[in-house]
C-alpha cells in the first residue's frame, strides 16, 4: 500500500454535492492499494497512521500523533497512487489492486482506526472533491513493507 499523508487543520470530501467525510485537525490520507496487499499491510498502515508523530508538542517538535491530539482521519481511496510513470507520459495503473481486493482493505483500515479516532472517508470508485487546509505543510509518504 501507498499513502500520502497531509497534516491538516480541516478536510472534507464531497461526492455528488454530498459530504461523505469531514474532519477538523488531523490527517488527510490518500491510500492506494497495490497488487499483493492484504490484511497484514492494511493493519500495519492503520497502526502507523494512528501512531505517526507529525503534530507539534509544547516545544514545537513533531512528537504527537493524531491519537495524542484527539484529531481525526479523512481516508481517501486513490488507485492512482499505484500508477507507474517510468515509460511514456501516461501513467500505467496495472499495479493497482482490483476493486474487489482494494475496497475491503480500505474498509478494514477505516474500522481499525475508527476504534481510536474519528474517521471520515471518501467513496471507493467515485469522483470526489476534496478540500483541505494544510497545516505546515507537513506531508509524508508511506509504503507498507513487503511481506511474504
Amino acid at each position: 500500500m501507498k499513502a500520502v499523508i497531509s497534516r491538516v487543520n480541516a478536510a472534507r470530501c464531497e461526492v455528488d454535492g454530498k459530504v461523505t467525510g469531514e474532519i477538523g485537525a488531523g490527517l488527510l490520507v490518500y491510500i492506494g492499494v497495490v497488487g499483493g496487499d492484504g490484511e497484514t499491510q492494511a493493519d500495519w498502515l492503520a497502526d502507523k497512521l494512528l501512531a505517526l508523530r507529525v503534530f507539534p508538542d509544547d516545544e514545537g517538535k513533531m512528537n504527537r500523533s493524531v491519537t495524542d491530539i484527539g484529531g481525526g482521519l479523512l481516508l481517501i481511496p486513490n488507485f492512482t497512487l499505484a500508477g507507474r510513470t517510468k515509460k511514456g507520459t501516461r501513467p500505467s495503473f496495472t499495479d493497482a489492486a482490483p476493486p474487489e481486493v482494494a475496497e475491503p482493505l480500505l474498509r478494514r483500515i477505516a474500522r481499525r482506526c475508527a476504534a481510536t479516532v474519528p474517521v471520515g472517508a471518501g467513496i471507493f470508485g467515485a469522483h470526489m472533491l476534496i478540500a483541505s487546509t494544510a497545516n505546515g505543510p507537513v506531508t509524508v509518504i508511506l509504503e507498507t513493507p513487503a511481506w511474504n
